[in-house]
């Protein structure tokens, strides 16, 4: 008897069942602040026609839409690096532009509270465009979410390993009531040292004042051979001479209810997508962390046909893992940091103490208005690099079956320089010599995945082994 007599699901499963040419269309981070149609139209128009002609079109949300003079809630203390708001234009617009499908799950969900969280998934829905990764409990943001389109039924689980601690969502027990919020992945890090480092880090561990560290961490140290500092754990690097590493271990808990939700998702699709927000092992690393690479693969295992990360802000290689594409971040297609108004007083106090000393040392830190003191703020914080502002839209193209025909990576620049600050942050297809130097990019960083760009009239083209679609013969 086959399994599928015994009550199993046949195996089939996990192939798609859409129509042959089937597009996907993905993106990276959303940060925009107000209605951009119009804007993209007049100024890019082929760059719109890209998303409105695929069959489906994704990317990550990570913004609150809301109408202050509405909103009944507030800025929370603690936000995901900054508190970034939009307009309740925008999910219409978004729809407008094409986007059928976002992800939720970032570190930016609940700048503005669970209110804020509630108030963009409403403005989503009422928008038609279909979300995942975010809910009333952990269940709830745990579970797939489901798109109709023409070419099929098309199913999408997000999660995030970089996430507020108060957002993450929780499950009711008995009298306590479930916690709204995202569905997290919860990562531990390991810092490998040489084992030399390990022994001077466990001589400062162990002259620290007595009582100032639990016995039960202690005891943990002594059984796995760690050493635990001021709340980092080190451990000895397995090869000699490699310097200090991370290295991630993944919550099994979290990990397993992910690729559930995933596999049923595929079980009652045509076709499924995986949406992942990581920031690990730092925005400025180009390369993901190792347990991404783990989790991705097991995800095309469970059904995905797309692995569609982001959270770094810049481009990370691409992997082609059994006939999937796994874009292990599309860094940013808008990024209107310049004009995130308006701004909090947390926001101001968190700038005043490190990104922007120079303001609050300056005469006329009072007298500054907010355009300027955001601009002031890109140039001496964070996201003053080009690499910030330059990223790809990827059209994958699949058989009936799910298997990639080929990927085309076309390039984009947010008006890096020279630009408006009021530009900053807006995509528009590159053109050439950035083109060239972004694919080239994107080139060196999937060399480690033996993944092979070619770039043809500067558009750069994953051609998938064996792979022919019914339409060329």
């Amino acid at each position: 008897m086959s399994s599928f007599d015994e009550g199993m699901l046949d195996e089939s499963w996990r192939n798609a069942a859409v129509a042959d040419g089937f597009t996907l269309a993905a993106t990276g981070d959303l940060l925009i602040d107000d209605v951009l149609l119009p804007r993209l139209q007049r100024e890019s128009p082929e760059l719109v026609e890209l998303l409105q002609s695929s069959d489906v079109t994704v990317g990550n949300f990570e913004s609150t839409a809301i109408d202050l003079a509405e909103f009944g809630g507030w800025p929370e203390a603690e936000a995901g690096g900054a508190w970034v708001i939009s307009s309740p234009r925008v999910p219409q617009d978004l729809a407008a532009m094409g986007f059928n499908l976002l992800s939720r799950a970032n570190n930016h969900t609940t700048d503005f509270g669970v209110q804020g969280m509630r108030s963009t998934d409403n403005l989503l829905d009422k928008a038609g465009i279909v979300h995942a990764g975010t809910g009333q409990t952990l269940a709830e943001a745990r579970s797939p979410r489901f798109l109709h389109v023409p070419a099929g039924r098309v199913s999408m689980v997000a999660a995030a390993s970089r996430f507020e601690v108060m957002s993450r969502a929780a499950n009711p027990l008995g009298q306590i009531r479930g916690r709204p919020g995202v569905s997290a992945l919860r990562t531990t890090r390991y810092v490998q040292v040489a084992p030399d480092q390990l022994a001077q880090l466990a001589a400062i561990r162990d002259s620290q004042p007595s009582g100032s560290i639990r016995p039960s961490i202690v005891a943990t140290d002594e059984t796995t051979g760690s050493v635990t500092l001021f709340g980092t754990t080190y451990v000895a690097n397995p090869v000699a001479g490699s310097g200090i590493e991370f290295t991630f271990s993944m919550h099994d808990h979290d990990r397993t209810e992910i690729l559930r939700n995933l596999r049923q998702g595929k079980q009652t699709s045509d076709f499924a997508v995986f949406g992942m927000h990581t920031h690990e092992p730092g925005n400025y690393s180009p390369e993901p962390p190792d347990f991404l690479t783990v989790l991705a693969r097991q995800a095309i295992d469970n059904g995905a046909d797309a692995f569609v990360g982001h959270g770094p802000h810049q481009l990370r290689g691409i992997e082609i893992y059994r006939q999937r594409p796994i874009f292990y971040s599309l860094g940013n297609f808008f990024f209107m940091i310049n004009t995130q108004q308006p701004l909090t007083p947390d926001g101001y106090e968190k700038a005043f103490t490190s990104d922007c000393r120079r303001i609050a040392e300056d005469d006329r830190a009072e007298s500054i208005t907010e355009a300027e003191f955001l601009e002031h703020k890109r140039v001496y914080g964070v996201f003053k690099e080009r690499i910030w502002y330059e990223s790809v839209v990827a059209v994958c193209r699949y058989s009936n079956h799910g298997n990639l025909y080929d990927v085309r990576l076309h390039p984009i620049e947010l008006h890096w320089s020279p630009a408006r600050d009021a530009d900053r942050g807006i995509p528009t297809l590159a053109p050439a010599e950035s083109a060239l130097r972004i694919l080239n990019r994107l080139q060196e960083l999937s060399k480690p995945f033996g993944t092979q760009i070619d770039i043809e009239d500067q558009v750069g083209v994953i051609h998938v082994q064996g792979a022919v679609s019914s339409r060329e013969g």
